[in-house]
């Protein structure tokens, strides 16, 4: 049976009486990427930022995670470029296990397994050409590629059912794009997390997607590729046939 990590019933999201999406109500389940899809301003931001618990909803509810201190329910990854100077990967990585440490906020044995399995998760508990570990390299010092993957291990190590992204992809090229939205598929299936995130992929969005939240101004579609693109809803969200453009 599928467990419903993110349920919202008829939430409406926004910024104090502004409301940018109203009366949404799906459910996103363990063990599947769902991407959200939309034109500027439709709210797939503001949807990420409420569920994180950065901005309150205007009204209705939601639930994500189950149960716990939100930050074992979720772990959040921001578009921002990071930058952290003097900092270790693993330093990086070990801020994922803050919510599990001692009142000292020592790390202990079980905690290094795990920010090691998770590195390894994202390809980056090997060594370089140079002969260097990645624990042991400075963030500052990696491309951005390695990067974004650092800041996924460290989601991983906060050991949540769910994970938000919002556009991850943002500054990567076309290799590292793919080699991310790859990895976070690999996770939602291989961990059985619910990963939700925000970009403007389409064409990677339909090929790894298990499900698209396609948001527009109309309101939100919730399903397959497949039956999005057969229902035409992509050209309705984005007010063109997106799939034959004539120059």
């Amino acid at each position: 049976m599928l467990r419903d990590n993110i349920y919202t019933n008829n939430l409406t999201i926004g910024y104090d009486s502004h409301i940018v999406q109203k009366e949404l109500t799906f459910a996103l389940h363990g063990g599947e990427l769902v991407t959200m899809l939309g034109r500027n301003g439709c709210g797939k931001s503001t949807l990420l930022h409420t569920l994180a618990g950065l901005i309150p909803p205007i009204s209705g509810d939601y639930t994500i995670g189950g149960e716990g201190e939100p930050e074992r329910r979720l772990a959040l990854v921001l578009t921002e470029r990071v930058s952290l100077e003097n900092t270790k990967v693993f330093d990086v990585v070990a801020m994922g296990r803050y919510p599990y440490t001692n009142a000292m906020g020592r790390l202990q044995a079980e905690d290094t397994e795990t920010i090691m399995r998770s590195l390894a998760a994202v390809g980056l508990d090997a060594t370089r050409a140079d002969g260097k570990a990645y624990k042991d390299i400075f963030f500052n010092d990696l491309s951005d590629g390695e990067k974004q993957r650092v800041l996924i291990a460290k989601a991983l190590a906060q050991q949540t059912p769910v994970i938000l992204l919002d556009e991850p992809t943002a500054h990567l090229d076309l290799p590292n794009r793919i080699q991310v939205l790859r990895l976070l598929r690999t996770l939602a299936h291989e961990q059985q997390k619910t990963i939700l995130l925000s970009t403007h992929e389409l064409d990677l969005a339909l090929q790894l997607s298990d499900r698209i939240l396609l948001m527009s101004k109309q309101g939100v579609a919730l399903d397959t590729p497949a039956n999005l693109k057969a229902q035409d809803a992509f050209d309705r969200a984005f007010g063109m046939n997106v799939f034959n453009i004539k120059l």
